[in-house]
């Protein structure tokens, strides 16, 4: 997984959107600098999650930026995404490679070193680590410490984002982590200007990856 891609990554949030507003937002966001992208949509039929991933998918690709699909390995398949985010209640990750092949890409979402650990032995290209802070999302929340956050860049090559209730104000607490990227939802799905916030949020992250 190539670190720079994972710099600034669109976690999508469709609640309370329309759907021409919902991609409105992702391509404004891409524009400001959002390098990868997840869809995550928890209450969708099967149908319905297809036929909005590959809408999301056709403005991806357009900026070619890579398109995750939250825990749904047939939703990614179905639209040749390029790749697939699996949480600790999804399926294991080495199971999945087995579907997906060695081409698409599998994040998995870890809170702890030996989580950590056992996702890079079966074969995550890149880890999401938290909560760091609480979150407004639909999902439930367990936090995740700075410190473990810097142990689990520690313990694993691979690269590894920091997520949850991330925003420029708070972004700080992460100094000195080794993270490669912070993920982040509320903070442009709810923002008035998706583009602007994720230019600024890229710019506050740079400075503290350069501090």
């Amino acid at each position: 997984m190539e670190r720079e891609k994972l710099k600034l990554y669109l976690v999508t949030d469709s609640t309370g959107l329309s759907e021409e507003d919902f991609l409105k937002k992702i391509e404004e966001a891409i524009l400001g600098g959002v390098s990868i992208v997840q869809i995550r949509e928890k209450d969708k039929s099967t149908r319905e999650y297809i036929e909005l991933a590959a809408k999301v998918h056709e403005i991806t690709k357009k900026y070619k930026v890579p398109l995750i699909v939250d825990d749904r390995i047939d939703v990614a398949m179905a639209i040749e995404a390029e790749g697939v985010h699996l949480g600790q209640s999804d399926m294991q990750i080495d199971t999945a490679r087995k579907i997906v092949g060695k081409n698409m890409i599998i994040g998995a979402t870890t809170k702890t070193v030996s989580q950590a650990l056992l996702a890079y032995e079966k074969g995550a290209d890149y880890l999401g680590v938290g909560a760091i802070y609480p979150t407004t999302t639909k999902v439930k929340t367990v936090l995740t410490s700075v410190d473990t956050l810097k142990d689990i860049c520690k313990a694993v090559p691979i690269p590894v984002n920091a997520i949850g209730g991330l925003n420029r104000d708070n972004l700080q607490i992460l100094k000195g982590a080794p993270i490669a990227g912070i993920c982040v939802v509320s903070a442009i799905m709810k923002a008035a200007s998706p583009k602007e916030t994720a230019r600024k949020l890229l710019f506050v992250f740079e400075e503290l990856e350069e501090s």
